[in-house]
């Protein structure tokens, strides 16, 4: 698969974002576009059948899941509570892209009015992507030659362990994320304080410093040019499989044919 820079893939949606690039998210494709793309599979062969995506909370305690669609309709109303041990299953069609996410320390109102104090998205339905630092599963289903695209990103940075782990499939289908607490050795000028004086999150250098070194943006915008550095160098060596930085393809990116996926938070 072809990676552009800021690690959109060619033909998906799939958006290994920074911090600043979150607030200047543009709309999504709109309907049209989707149901045209969703022609084209039934008119090319390719068999189109919904996904499932279990969306399960291991953790020890609440945590309120975000999704987020680049194309196609937006999954569970764009975000709900997972007590410990819960599980709520979602359906997408083929051709749809998009991100799921944990919120930790949420508090709503009867409205679903509130704020969490990681991945943040403007209420308990989120109208956008979650605020860094977030641990992302992302997602691009029946993209080139018919295969799902699948990863765990800490482009945006980390908050909680995640994983993604395919089933019914066929094809590659490996388990992709991120179960080391990164919260736990987060270097300190990445570290996020909470209320309690405790890690919640860990913040990518991007983030951080916002440079364009380790924006890989300017004259740092290819791969050639925005190699991995020591900061996105501990978030590789803690989580081989997931996204460290921009351009981190080779080793990032998971492929899978007709499977269901379950993503777990605290896997």
């Amino acid at each position: 698969m072809e990676v552009m820079a800021g690690g959109l893939m060619k033909d998906a949606f799939i958006i290994h974002s920074t911090e600043t690039q979150h607030n200047t998210i543009k709309k999504m494709a709109n309907i049209s576009s989707f149901n045209i793309l969703f022609l084209v599979f039934i008119t090319s062969g390719i068999a189109v059948s919904a996904t499932v995506f279990t969306i399960k909370n291991n953790c020890p305690t609440t945590v309120w899941a975000g999704t987020l669609a680049g194309r196609g309709p937006k999954l569970g109303d764009g975000g709900f509570q997972l007590t410990p041990g819960a599980s709520r299953q979602l359906t997408a069609p083929a051709g749809w892209s998009g991100r799921f996410w944990a919120r930790t320390g949420c508090s709503f109102d009867g409205a679903g009015n509130g704020r969490c104090v990681t991945g943040d998205c403007g209420g308990l339905r989120c109208s956008g992507g979650g605020v860094p630092p977030v641990s992302l599963a992302e997602f691009t289903l029946v993209g080139d030659g018919g295969k799902d695209f699948y990863d765990v990103s800490l482009v945006d940075g980390y908050n909680v362990k995640i994983g993604i782990r395919p089933s019914g499939g066929s094809g590659d289908c490996r388990y992709a994320g991120c179960v080391a607490d990164l919260n736990a050795n987060c270097p300190n000028d990445l570290k996020v304080m909470g209320p309690q004086n405790n890690v919640v999150a860990c913040k990518s250098a991007c983030a951080r410093f916002n440079t364009d070194q380790y924006c890989c943006r300017g004259a740092f915008n290819t791969p050639k040019t925005c190699p991995p550095t020591d900061y996105s160098r501990i978030f590789k060596n803690a989580c081989p499989d997931a996204y460290s930085y921009a351009y981190d393809d080779e080793t990032s990116t998971f492929t899978c044919t007709g499977a269901n996926y379950e993503v777990a938070f605290c896997p």
